[in-house]
């Protein structure tokens, strides 16, 4: 039996495996619904072989897919089968209509989070499903991922070969091993990817999408836990052969603790993700060890009159839909804990300057000493990961003031306009003054509810 933690005390049990497969890049796309108090809907994880099993070559070399305790825990929870009467979502189709193919499935889940399949009710059993992800004496990889209180609903490998225009990956020059069946094939391409130059990001965000939207090419078994989702795909031993995409439908429960559902101070319905106590488990299935960083894009659809305002790189504008739904669409390119991963849906208003003078005298760059900026252009060449980083951008080195936007509810936007619009601009040139460049591009500021009773969100 799993033993249960207290919040309070314990540290979160790191349960992701990634030592042998790490997330690369998420996408979600998600529907927020204020009625059921749901957030539902996909995410498409794209993976890269972990380092210590990157060079062991296909179907070679063995190794530990998971602890004799994590077996333990496996063996006496509920699995899944796949669902063979689930159509494969058309290439064509557009994110909203990708969430709509996990929607109307019975949610079977029990009040610990754990999914029961309909197979169990035609004589297959969760225990002889568990055991039978060893064959001829090999156990299967299992992907392992931290999550918590969510309702998994199908998981399945996405047929990346099929998108228009991915072919170009497939004749790079670097692709040196010729791939000996279609699975080799799709994990060349997602690796092809996942290492484009940083330069290259528009696209490789472009490319990321449209593979999100591909075909399912088979579903993937899995397992819920009070802390993991497991998957697995039968016959596949290593890292190197596990599907490199893979699709998770889902949804969220009312009581999961990584989103609070609450009113503002205008009594109009909101909902926040919190920096604790359990990070983002509950919102979607992730990577928490500190060597999982990811970047993602995600596309939020929720009810007119709704803002959605989330960790992200572009000031987001609504798109309109049927039927009333909003579409916001966020992107991040720099690589950061999935627990960064913040969305706030709320009746949030925009704080506007008053006037254009107004504007610029509060937005005006500070302008600093000729030495202290002989200084700034003169950083050296930064050590993390590559990605686009404005610290290698001279323009951004001398950015005392980056742009922002200001939300709050309507009872408060008066006495925004009056303290707030004036402080945030003196605030940023501080910051820039005393620690250097801005990392990112831009700023949201949300007044939160007052029982925001976490830490601030990313």
């Amino acid at each position: 039996m799993e033993t249960p933690l207290d919040p309070m005390k314990d540290d979160l049990p790191l349960m992701a495996n990634t030592s042998h497969m790490l997330v690369k890049h998420y996408i979600l796309d998600l529907d927020v619904d204020f009625k059921s108090k749901v957030i539902e809907g996909i995410i498409v994880l794209f993976l890269e072989t972990g380092s210590q099993y990157r060079n062991a070559g296909t179907g070679k070399g063995s190794f530990q897919s998971e602890s004799d305790e994590m077996r333990k825990m496996r063996e006496s929870e509920p699995c899944h089968m796949p669902v063979t009467n689930l159509s494969a979502c058309s290439s064509e189709a557009e994110c909203n209509e990708l969430a709509d193919c996990g929607k109307g499935e019975e949610d079977t889940s029990d009040k610990n989070g754990n999914h029961s399949n309909k197979e169990e009710a035609s004589g297959i059993s969760s225990s002889k499903i568990c055991c039978g992800i060893e064959h001829h004496g090999k156990k299967d990889f299992l992907l392992i991922l931290d999550c918590c209180g969510l309702s998994v609903l199908k998981v399945e490998e996405v047929d990346v070969a099929v998108v228009p225009g991915i072919e170009k990956f497939t004749r790079s020059a670097k692709l040196t091993d010729v791939p000996n069946d279609l699975g080799s094939l799709r994990n060349q391409i997602v690796h092809k990817l996942v290492t484009l130059p940083a330069d290259q990001w528009k696209e490789q965000l472009y490319y990321f999408m449209c593979c999100s939207q591909a075909p399912g090419c088979g579903e993937l078994q899995f397992c819920t836990g009070t802390w993991s989702l497991e998957i697995w795909k039968s016959g596949i031993q290593t890292p190197a052969d596990f599907p490199h995409a893979v699709r998770i439908w889902y949804k969220t429960k009312p009581e999961g603790r990584s989103v609070t559902w609450t009113t503002d101070q205008s009594g109009r319905p909101c909902v926040y993700t919190m920096g604790s106590p359990i990070n983002n488990r509950a919102l979607f299935p992730c990577q928490e060890p500190p060597i999982a960083l990811s970047t993602w894009q995600a596309s939020v659809r929720t009810a007119a009159g709704f803002v959605v305002l989330m960790s992200g790189e572009n000031s987001a504008e609504p798109a309109q839909l049927p039927e009333g739904i909003l579409s916001w669409y966020y992107y991040v390119t720099m690589p950061m804990p999935a627990s960064t991963f913040t969305i706030a849906v709320g009746c949030w208003q925009e704080v506007k300057q008053q006037s254009f003078a107004a504007a610029i005298q509060t937005n005006t760059e500070v302008s600093l000493p000729s030495s202290q900026a002989d200084f700034r252009c003169n950083e050296e060449i930064c050590g993390h990961v590559e990605y686009p980083c404005r610290f290698q951008n001279p323009d951004a080195r001398l950015q005392a003031v980056i742009p922002y936007r200001v939300f709050a509810p309507r009872c408060l936007m008066e006495c925004c306009e009056e303290l707030l619009l004036q402080l945030i601009p003196q605030c940023l040139s501080a910051a820039y003054t005393t620690l250097g460049t801005h990392p990112f591009s831009r700023l949201d500021v949300l007044i939160v509810p007052s029982n925001f009773s976490s830490l601030g969100m990313a």
